[in-house]
């Protein structure tokens, strides 16, 4: 029972307000604060295996973006261009500084232009199954354009089995509870809205990779071997264009590191923090 009241102790919840929405966010933990930054296919919810990880010696924050239950509903085509004015008003309202920043997938798109912007308040900078709005494309990589080639048949499978591309193939034929569970929590955001973001994420991707070269914090690309919503080879290619950038691809894991191969993301993550 004392456990569980010191741990209740610890843990918050809130809401945000920012103009037409509103932001929930759950703070667990005191230390070093890290800010989770979920993807299309989550919420707050998704980090459940990091807060337990960290929350004994770092403050973490996850938030749902606008939009996410249980945030604020919004029209989902102009959502993403308040991301990170809206990390940046969170980061401000429970002033925490130097902070490290977690951004999955979507979340990228979050982390890195809030980073860009703000490089001083930054001690770390993970991107996980992300370029955020740096286009992969302008790298010119021959990998990342045989990817793109065999991509949509994959992900045409994949919707054929009825497989969530996010958790992808291996986390349902080996874990099918983890995949039930994903899709779950996916789905408390209504489709059309998740569709409306997708494409207007898509649409700012957009920016030059040499942007990279402007971050001086530590930043770590994650990627899964058997992604096809990312390029798994982006991440190494990327890495290289920040001055203390490192990459690792994982196997046996999809889009969703995080989430599939829980242990070894957190073990990675401890070499930024």
């Amino acid at each position: 029972m004392e456990a569980q009241g010191a741990a209740a102790v610890n843990r918050k919840t809130g809401r945000l307000r920012r103009g037409d929405a509103e932001i929930y966010y759950e703070v667990d933990g005191e230390g070093p604060p890290i800010v989770f930054a979920h993807g299309l296919g989550g919420n707050q919810l998704s980090w459940w295996q990091q807060l337990a990880h960290f929350a004994g010696t770092h403050t973490c924050v996850a938030f749902a973006h606008r939009g996410f239950p249980p945030s604020s509903a919004v029209p989902g085509n102009r959502a993403p261009d308040a991301y990170a004015d809206d990390l940046a008003a969170l980061i401000d309202e429970l002033r925490v500084e130097n902070v490290a920043l977690v951004g999955q997938s979507m979340g990228g798109w979050t982390c890195l232009e809030y980073a860009l912007r703000e490089p001083k308040k930054v001690r770390a900078l993970v991107m996980a199954s992300t370029s955020g709005a740096i286009d992969y494309n302008q790298l010119g990589d021959s990998s990342i354009a045989e990817w793109s080639r065999r991509a949509p048949g994959a992900l045409a499978e994949l919707q054929k089995l009825g497989v969530h591309p996010a958790a992808g193939g291996r986390m349902a034929r080996e874990q099918p509870a983890l995949a039930q569970l994903y899709w779950q929590i996916a789905e408390m955001a209504p489709a059309a809205f998740r569709e409306q973001v997708r494409e207007r994420i898509l649409q700012l991707r957009n920016r030059p990779p040499t942007l990279l070269a402007q971050l001086p914090m530590p930043v770590l690309f994650i990627t899964g071997d058997e992604d096809w919503v990312f390029p798994p080879a982006a991440g190494p290619a990327l890495a290289a264009l920040a001055p203390k950038g490192r990459a690792v691809r994982v196997p046996g894991a999809g889009h969703s590191v995080y989430f599939e191969r829980a242990a070894q993301f957190n073990q990675l993550l401890e070499t930024v923090l």
